[in-house]
């Protein structure tokens, strides 16, 4: 890589990294995360498709649910190419430009999912505080506002990532952590002053997933209350039972991306296996589950799957 001028940088590749030291495993590495995103993007698809079909799921809840459906579908497009790539035919360089539009992507979708999670809390919230105005309150029209203020938020957020990163020069190798590009590894590898891209960096951090992170954890305090609140013992066993799938996939994304974020900014090298395994965990688990989670969990899904393969 050569330094064109002061402030600009003419690259050529980055080299994406499997897992070192099983490189002659990556064949029989790749089997399972083929079935993990087919598996994603087939349950993730057939919950749209149930969602579109059938009335009786056109509620707020399962268009929340609809919309994180296609985000992780969308998370699973965008990272499969190179993790695939890698790992069955051992195509490790990327173009510097086609790593910066991955990076926006990956972190354009996980800021919108972050969304999506703190609409589906409020959405529970509303759900069990005040269930007779559950329908007046998230309307269709308000639900429409909702999501475009997740994906204006997700765009401009995001946004100046990628010019920050494409003004610096590289000079310490082309080598990055993962089988993608993020933000945090491909500003490792700059040689010049970085300042403006960590602070951002943090910032947007601490504006989506922290703040985020934050609104969930009130909605759910405002949850128990409301349930302690109930006399009946089985009513309030219902009312938290409601919650079950929204908390596993909050814990299933954000438990690995705040790991991952810490491990960036403050892991050494004896964290770096560590580092590898969280990067897939964050971007391969969350759409895998989600839609298991949500099968088994919401009777209205689970009856519409029974209802496909047993007449």
């Amino acid at each position: 890589m050569s330094a064109v001028n002061d402030t600009q940088t003419e690259l050529a590749v980055f080299l994406l990294t499997g897992i070192p030291g099983h490189e002659d495993a990556h064949l029989w590495i790749s089997i399972p995360f083929s079935f993990m995103y087919a598996i994603s993007i087939v349950g993730n698809g057939v919950i749209l498709f149930f969602i579109k079909t059938d009335p009786s799921l056109h509620e707020p809840m399962y268009i929340f649910l609809s919309m994180l459906a296609v985000t992780d579908i969308g998370i699973s497009i965008a990272t499969m190419p190179t993790i695939l790539g890698v790992f069955l035919f051992n195509t490790r360089e990327i173009s510097f430009n086609a790593c910066l539009a991955q990076l926006f992507f990956i972190h354009f979708l996980a800021k919108i999912e972050s969304s999506v999670l703190l609409l589906m809390a409020f959405d529970r919230f509303i759900a069990i505080y005040n269930p007779l105005r559950y329908a007046s309150i998230l309307t269709l029209p308000r639900i429409a506002k909702m999501g475009l203020v997740c994906v204006v938020r997700g765009v401009a957020v995001p946004f100046p990532l990628p010019f920050l990163l494409k003004k610096y020069q590289y000079c310490r190798g082309s080598v990055l952590s993962h089988c993608y590009c993020l933000n945090q590894d491909v500003m490792k590898l700059a040689c010049s002053d970085i300042r403006v891209s960590s602070i951002y960096g943090l910032f947007v951090a601490i504006c989506t997933v922290g703040l985020d992170s934050l609104l969930i954890f009130l909605s759910y305090v405002m949850i128990l209350k409301t349930v302690l609140s109930i006399a009946s013992r089985t009513e309030s066993l219902r009312a938290l039972n409601t919650c079950v799938s929204h908390l596993c996939a909050v814990l299933l994304f954000y438990v690995p991306d705040i790991g991952l974020a810490v491990i960036h900014r403050f892991g050494n090298s004896s964290t770096h296996l560590l580092q590898i395994l969280l990067g897939y965990v964050y971007l391969l688990v969350p759409p895998l589950m989600n839609p298991i989670v949500y099968s088994v969990k919401s009777k209205h899904i689970r009856m519409r799957l029974l209802r496909v393969f047993v007449k």
